[in-house]
Order: C-alpha cells, then structure tokens, then sequence
C-alpha cells in the first residue's frame, strides 16, 4: 500500500508504527480520523529523553501520537552543520516503536517538503534581532516555515516542544496565534543529564573532555537565577548577565561566549530591569569548539 511505507532498514522493526514518508500519505491518515485528537512530536531525529518525554505527554492527552523525522534545510546556515547533523533512523523508529507513537511522518529526501520551484518562506518579523537571531540570521525564517508547513500537513489538536529551544517555543506560539490555527501549543520542561546538561541530539559533538566541562552552561544560569532569587524588588538585567559572563569565564575550555540575554518570557525580546514576572536567561558558547 502506498499509504504504508516503510524505510529499508526499518521493516523488522516497525511492527506498530506506521510510517509515511510521503505528503499524500499522511494527509489520507490524518483525513481517516474522525473526533480524535492528535499530539504531534516534531523531531530532527537523533532522538533522546528530551523528545521521548513529549512523546510521553503526547500520549497521556491525545488519542493518536504522530511524529516526525526531518532535519531542515532551511533552519541551516552554508556554514553550519546540516550535512554533518546526526541521524539515526533505525535507532529512532526503534524508539518511537517502543513509546507506543502510531505515525511517524520521515521524508527520506529535502525535495518531498521543499519541491525546486518552492519559493514561499515563512519570515517573522523581529526574531532576526534578539541575540539568538542575529547569531543565526535565517535560523528563526526557517524554523517558522518547516514547522507551518508540518501543522498544515499533519493538522494535530496539539503539538509538543521543549523550553530548551524557548526562542523557537515563543517563536511557535505566535505563529500559531497570528496565523489563526487551531493548535495548542504545549512546552515542557528541558530534561537534563543527572550532571545538569540539557539534552541535546548535538551533545554527540563533545569530545570526552568537553563532556565533563559541558555542565558549566547550566550551572552559570543556577548561579544567576540564585542570584535574582536572593533578594526582592527590580533586577537589573546587566548583573545578571555578568553573572552568567563570569561563571562561564571560570572554565577554560569556553573557547568563545557569543551572547547572554536576559528577554520577555512572552516576545523574547530583551529587558533592561527583571521584575516578578520573571524571564528568560539564555546564552549561546562554545565548548572546544562545539556551539
């Protein structure tokens, strides 16, 4: 059946899951169901805890799990890592078989979500000026795009994302809003190793050295949220950010810190003074040479 396909090495495996490696195909699923809702798993592949915790939850609200496998051209800087990104498609169907996903969606090629005469691009405007987009000009246009495009295909009730990407959270939240779907956003806590290290499919680009020293990120933000914790009243966002700064200075194997902002929990934009709502502390380095 072409509404069934499963990749080659995959076949053994893939007992429960059903596959679709094509747009028709998981239209016609999605078309099949009638009153049942769908939490949906967008992944790169690689997959971890993280992912396999929004797995979880999807499971536990919705009728029917779908996920899918692609890693976007389009969110790819030329100078970026899209051919080296990991993948790992027997291990990830293996994964999702065993935390009951019924659907995976996988192009196995970039021409299946991006055909050559494709020229329409979601752009968002403002993202490509917080920190994290003018580190990655072109990152946030092609985050915005590939996930439109995997609302439109496979229509869920409800779509799940993790905080560590909070840019790209608050980034899906509003398209969601301002393009008028009928989605629920639902973002989960990061998972971390034991050791405080975020989950992450590029983790996998630490050598062992790295590996130890990586914790040093997480711990540069406990610092400052103990920081804005110790006492009451307005914060100023420039001490709080020296406190990340001077944390991260401690081990010498941060080769280069390229921002630290401190931002709206709602826009992402960057605040001057912190008050009791709170907000978002995030920070781009390097490790070795590992971003």
């Amino acid at each position: 059946s072409t509404s069934i396909m499963v990749l080659n090495d995959a076949n053994k495996i893939a007992r429960r899951l059903i596959i679709h490696q094509s747009i028709s195909s998981i239209r016609a699923f999605r078309h099949s169901l009638i009153k049942k809702s769908v939490g949906f798993v967008p992944t790169m592949g690689a997959l971890h805890k993280g992912h396999l915790s929004l797995v979880e939850e999807a499971k536990d609200k919705n009728d029917v799990v779908v996920a899918s496998i692609f890693v976007n051209p389009a969110q790819f800087a030329p100078n970026e890592d899209l051919d080296k990104y990991p993948r790992q498609i027997t291990r990830d169907i293996e994964l999702l078989t065993e935390h009951g996903v019924d659907h995976l969606f996988a192009p196995p090629s970039h021409n299946i979500m991006y055909e050559p005469k494709h020229i329409t691009f979601v752009d968002p405007q403002g993202f490509d000026e917080i920190p994290e987009g003018r580190a990655r000009p072109g990152f946030f246009r092609g985050v915005a795009t590939i996930v439109t495009k995997l609302f439109n295909i496979v229509q869920p009730t409800r779509a799940y994302f993790g905080q560590k990407d909070a840019a790209q959270s608050c980034l899906i939240q509003r398209i969601v809003d301002d393009l008028n779907m009928n989605i629920e956003v639902c973002v989960l806590d990061t998972v971390r190793e034991i050791d405080g290290l975020a989950m992450s499919s590029r983790n996998a680009y630490l050598s062992m050295e790295e590996r130890k020293v990586a914790p040093i990120i997480y711990e540069s933000l406990c610092a400052t949220r103990d920081v804005f914790m110790s006492r009451q009243g307005d914060f100023p966002s420039a001490e709080l950010k020296n406190t990340v700064i001077t944390k991260l200075k401690t081990e010498k194997l941060v080769s280069e810190i390229q921002y630290v902002s401190v931002d709206s929990r709602a826009t992402m934009k960057p605040i001057d003074v912190v008050g009791d709502g709170g907000a978002v502390v995030s920070l781009a380095c390097k490790v070795g040479s590992v971003r």
